[in-house]
């Protein structure tokens, strides 16, 4: 689905929707696409992270939480957030 940039920006909910609801959105800028919009899966995200170990199911046994995890390097919260954005 095409959309020019004019349309994008007085519309803007409503093609984020139709990104969100699964289809491509390609923005023209006279004619020419210039950039698409598409929907995220979060659910993919969530199922990687479970694959890496990094978050469990709600449905499992947790592990009881460890005293020194914030002493380890690459467990914290910023070794996970630097793996999210490569």
């Amino acid at each position: 689905m095409e959309v020019a940039v004019s349309a994008l920006r007085a519309e803007l909910r409503q093609w984020i929707e139709t990104a969100r609801s699964g289809q491509d959105v390609v923005v023209t800028e006279r004619g020419v696409p210039v950039a698409r919009l598409v929907g995220i899966g979060s659910a993919d995200l969530v199922a990687r992270l479970e694959r890496d170990g990094l978050l469990t199911s709600a449905d499992g046994e947790r592990p009881a939480a460890e005293p020194d995890r914030a002493a380890r390097p690459g467990r914290a919260v910023s070794g996970l957030v630097r793996r999210l954005r490569r």
